[in-house]
């Protein structure tokens, strides 16, 4: 009984912190990832790749990224200015879809306008339609003090809002624009920004890009940290609760060596009406099998419970976590092919830890037996 009760509560707590470090995993993947280039080529142009790495390329667009910094009435702040094709990238851009004031469309060429975070904007304290200064430290102007970095008034035409520390580092402006600042007169600075359809497949087109020794950046060179930390915790986390539920699994041994040891001259009995030590092994297998998935069924159940619940009974513990911008709780995203494989290692564990109460069983002399009971 308690074997079968350790199993269920292990199996419920993985399921339930996997869940949640899936939707971590996923929250960040979508608002920092969209927010940063997965793959951005030094050349500008069509790029050469083989049809199954063309279909793991959602888009393609020019783009340029460079180091400024933005002064306001109030603060000086360093970031990255994204030079943009709008037109291009309205379909793709995850900021398009989450402009809370402005329009995306207002980034034109010649205006000379920006897109920031409602976080930026907060922190500079600057609203729609105020402007800022641009200064680009990698361009210069010669004038009668010397030569000074490149600098230019901008309009803050929108806002976004993504809830991530990514979005607090990047302004948005039309590439064309950029080019200007940059003291550039086409558009041959820029490189190729590729969208790809899960940003963590691109090891393939960046080898790809190796063998036509062509020059790019990714996004793990900016935030491979981060996801790799996400990703051990999780591994690390994965591997505590499957041996909470490995200890619970072989609880069943010490449970099934004293049923052996206390029906010894009950088998023996059995033994000598006919029963074979292949069918005294296959009764405590299956007696073993029978509360593996007892434990297993209860542990899936009351672990799909707590997902479905977890944001409710975490307020109603007055432990209620708000993400996003709607404050909508814990991010949670399930994977069945997970629940899979936690089911049947847990099933697996079970059927290991009967194997030698069941061999002990079958070995069982009658004789010896009897004749010491």
């Amino acid at each position: 009984m308690f074997s079968v009760v350790g199993i269920a509560l292990g199996i419920a707590s993985l399921i339930t912190v996997l869940s949640v470090m899936n939707g971590l995993e996923g929250q960040l993947k979508q608002k920092i990832l969209g927010i940063l280039p997965h793959i951005v080529v030094d050349n500008r142009g069509p790029i050469l790749l083989s049809p199954a790495l063309q279909n793991q390329v959602l888009a393609s667009t020019d783009f340029v990224e460079q180091e400024v910094v933005v002064q306001s009435s109030t603060l000086i702040k360093g970031l990255f200015l994204q030079g943009i094709d709008t037109s291009a990238e309205k379909r793709h851009s995850i900021i398009a879809k989450n402009i809370i004031a402005g329009e995306w469309d207002s980034l034109q060429p010649g205006s000379f306008n920006v897109l920031i975070s409602q976080s930026l904007a907060s922190q500079l304290r600057v609203s729609i339609g105020q402007r800022l200064r641009v200064i680009s430290p990698s361009a210069s102007t010669y004038t009668p003090l010397g030569r000074m970095p490149s600098q230019r008034l901008v309009t803050v035409a929108g806002l976004f809002q993504l809830d991530s520390e990514a979005d607090e580092k990047v302004m948005l402006m039309n590439i064309n624009d950029v080019a200007k600042l940059s003291r550039k007169r086409d558009l041959a600075f820029a490189g190729t920004r590729l969208y790809l359809n899960d940003a963590f497949q691109y090891q393939g087109i960046v080898d790809e890009l190796d063998k036509q020794g062509l020059g790019y950046t990714t996004w793990r060179e900016r935030q491979g940290p981060l996801f790799d930390a996400v990703g051990m915790e999780k591994n690390m986390m994965s591997l505590m609760l499957f041996l909470i539920i490995a200890v619970a699994a072989f609880n069943i041994v010490s449970a099934l060596v004293m049923v052996v040891t206390e029906k010894t001259s009950d088998i023996a009995i059995l033994q000598t009406q006919g029963l074979v030590p292949r069918d005294v092994m296959l009764i405590f297998v299956l007696n073993g099998i029978f509360n593996g998935i007892k434990g297993v069924i209860s542990g899936v159940v009351i672990g799909l419970l707590l997902v479905y619940f977890l944001n409710d009974i975490l307020t109603l513990l007055g432990s209620g976590l708000a993400f996003g911008p709607n404050g909508s709780g814990l991010p949670i995203e399930m994977k069945f092919s997970e629940i899979v494989i936690i089911s049947a290692v847990s099933l697996g564990l079970c059927i290991l830890a009967t194997l030698y109460p069941a061999y002990k069983a079958a070995s069982i002399q009658p004789a010896n037996s009897l004749q010491t009971q």
